[in-house]
């Protein structure tokens, strides 16, 4: 009876380790999903992430404790099966947050949510002290996804509550301090947008800028609290949608004084379901701006809905909109790529402006007349924003040029995801010198909903038709697109990698002095690298 109880317990801590390993497995696709328990789940069914192995070797100790019926089989061996499984499998499964390309960042919410789901572990396995068989451990084993997010759903009242103080506490400062506030969103553009704006703002004046991509409730929280200060005069806040509410949330808490809206395209479609919902998202930052009387700098393009016609329809002169038409406040007349930049011609209110930035993609001219019009609404001088632009940093991982010692050149878009950014940068690799050889890196793009297929078919055949070798990560997500290469690009190399890193070490195997490669998109393992269970 001693020995049955401490084989009990043995197991009941063997189980324990591997629900700490695989909860942090769980929680690291979690994390990527923002704490959205739906979309988890989803990810979980859809691609299958169920455990196999570990329950393959319980079914196989649950057999042989069925077979002690009729021949003689030591209670002890199964336990030790049963023990030694439990072991072996967690030795054998990766660290989330060493392991990955997207490491599992174990902040105090992540914590939080882990501990809370471990102790809901621990009662689901309470059961193997009343039913000694192994086929009851495939219960717990099974529902460990389920039980990560009843620890997630046990914390929300708190997080809830955590929420609302450190907003509480941002809202409280900004209204103290009420610097000028710049919100930007859109399906894409947002960030390049702000990061030339802020460029062009810093030079006239202190400036503060969400870092990289923050653009929720609480990462906006967390850098108003801690880094705006008195002296800022511009605050300019990065806003993201996910979802109908989204945008009008973040002007609760940051009410804006101008806003810019960069696109609305198909980015995220699969959360919105139609580009009207898209439209009448992104121009919830107009409602706001105009409530306070400011002005509302937008892409032409994004009056193509419904919603926004009839906002700008009742706000004509709250709005100052940019694009190629002749009738905007702001035109493009003239966009070209050089080796050294852009060069671009604008007409702003009927009079002509040349503008100069060392960013490459003919896509970025729309977004340096968007961050334009919002530094000309604020008063910031023409001349003193084009002598900004010139001396404008390059954008991280956004069609960033970087020149290597061997003469090579690295592309690298791998923030991109959006059908007009990776046109573009297709672009500008059709531009570059011909006697170079062209070599594309891409798992291609996601969430486009309905139009996933059709948008990347007709990236392939472009991408054939301009690139001398193609790349493919994880191919088996965009089939169009191999098709659209092949069919355009003949005998052209294709070769498809199962993760980014084997796609690097080719590079490293077969990367020439000249070669020109461009890296356009780096999915997180959500995507790129399914768990194996």
């Amino acid at each position: 009876m001693v020995t049955e109880a401490a084989s009990i317990i043995l197991i009941y801590v063997a189980f324990l380790a591997f629900a700490a390993r695989r909860l942090m497995t769980y929680l690291h696709a979690l994390q990527q999903e923002d704490y959205d328990e739906n979309r988890f789940l989803k990810w979980v069914v859809a691609n299958k992430i169920f455990d196999k192995r570990l329950s393959a070797l319980l079914v196989l100790a649950g057999a042989l404790s069925v077979a002690q019926i009729w021949i003689t089989i030591p209670s002890f061996t199964i336990e030790a099966i049963v023990f030694l499984s439990f072991i072996v499998v967690t030795s054998k499964e990766k660290d989330p947050c060493t392991q990955s390309k997207k490491k599992l960042v174990m902040t105090a919410r992540a914590k939080r949510i882990f501990f809370t789901a471990l102790i809901w572990a621990a009662l689901s396995g309470a059961w193997a002290f009343i039913v000694h068989q192994p086929f009851i451990w495939l219960i717990p084993v099974q529902l460990m996804p389920v039980i990560l997010v009843l620890g997630n759903m046990t914390m929300s009242p708190f997080e809830s509550a955590m929420q609302k103080k450190y907003w509480n506490e941002a809202s409280a400062k900004l209204e103290q301090i009420k610097p000028i506030v710049v919100g930007v969103t859109g399906s894409y553009g947002k960030t390049s947008v702000k990061h030339i704006l802020g460029h062009i703002l810093k030079t006239a004046a202190p400036t503060l800028v969400t870092p990289g991509s923050v653009n929720t409730p609480m990462g906006i929280s967390r850098i108003i609290r801690e880094e705006l200060s008195e002296e800022h005069k511009f605050f300019i806040v990065e806003m993201g949608a996910y979802g109908p509410g989204s945008i009008e949330r973040l002007c609760r808490l940051t009410p804006p004084d101008t806003g810019i809206i960069t696109a609305v395209g198909h980015a995220h479609l699969e959360r919105f379901k139609s580009l009207d919902t898209v439209a009448q998202t992104k121009y919830e930052l107009a409602q706001a701006v105009i409530k306070k009387g400011g002005k509302v700098i937008v892409h032409e393009k994004t009056l193509n809905y419904p919603f926004p016609q009839q906002i700008r329809g009742e706000h004509v002169t709250s709005f100052v909109v940019c694009g190629d038409g002749k009738d905007n406040t702001l035109v493009i007349k003239d966009a070209k790529q050089t080796d050294k930049g852009l060069e671009i011609t604008l007409l702003y209110k009927n009079a002509t402006v040349i503008l100069n930035a060392p960013l490459f993609g003919l896509h970025h001219a729309q977004n340096v007349a968007l961050a334009f019009a919002a530094a000309r609404a604020l008063d910031i001088p023409a001349d003193v924003i084009a002598t900004a632009l010139k001396k404008t940093p390059q954008i991280p991982h956004r069609l960033e040029m970087k020149r290597q010692p061997d003469g090579s050149a690295i592309i690298d878009d791998a923030y991109n995801s959006n059908p007009l950014g990776f046109r573009s940068a297709l672009d500008l690799l059709a531009i570059m010198d011909p006697k170079k050889r062209k070599i594309l890196v891409t798992p291609g793009m996601v969430e486009l909903g309905s139009v996933h297929n059709d948008v990347h078919e007709k990236l392939g055949i472009y991408a054939g038709e301009v690139c001398d070798v193609a790349i493919i990560v994880n191919g088996k997500r965009i089939p169009t697109f191999i098709k659209g290469f092949k069919e355009k690009g003949g005998s052209k190399p294709l070769h498809e990698m199962d993760t980014f890193a084997e796609a690097q070490e080719w590079i490293n195997k077969n990367k020439q002095a000249s070669d020109v490669i461009l890296i356009e998109n780096d999915l997180p393992d959500l995507y790129e690298s399914l768990p194996r269970l």
